[in-house]
């Protein structure tokens, strides 16, 4: 991706970001039918944290998200920056989290996207074939509110 196309790219992700926190999601809580949080994470060279609107499904008390870049040869940055750290803060509507990140591998990766992915947005069987790669499935574990509340 060249230099222009990522400012525009972030620059959009900032407005969208924007959008979303004054209106705790009201809009751009969704894309295609499907919810949208905010992941925040920290870049793995810069430490800077960044933060992009993704599609998710719910899984297992907390957030599945699939690295589809709307089926781009290229898995976005976050992905790789969820792998390096582990760790984000996302937003969801109106609730924030801190969150464990782990990246689905093998026999599992491929059993969420089949059963959870697939099954709830089979038009992402489109962006995998359309990019020529297996899009990268993280899973997000919540583990305390903003304000430091743990879950329960």
């Amino acid at each position: 991706m060249n230099l222009v196309t990522r400012k525009v790219m972030a620059v959009g992700n900032n407005a969208a970001a924007w959008v979303y926190r004054r209106t705790r999601g009201r809009i751009g809580g969704s894309a295609k039918g499907l919810p949208v949080l905010l992941l925040t994470v920290s870049g793995r060279k810069t430490r800077k944290a960044r933060t992009v609107p993704v599609a998710f499904f719910e899984h297992s008390n907390g957030y599945l998200v699939a690295a589809s870049a709307g089926g781009g040869k290229a898995n976005p940055q976050w992905i790789h920056n969820l792998a390096a750290t582990g760790k984000a803060h996302i937003s969801v509507y109106e609730d924030e989290y801190d969150v464990d990140a782990r990246i689905a591998g093998g026999p599992e990766r491929d059993q969420l996207w089949r059963e959870v992915v697939l099954a709830e947005a089979p038009f992402f069987a489109n962006y995998e074939e359309n990019s020529g790669r297996t899009i990268p499935i993280a899973l997000l574990t919540k583990h305390s509110r903003t304000g430091g509340q743990e879950e329960q």
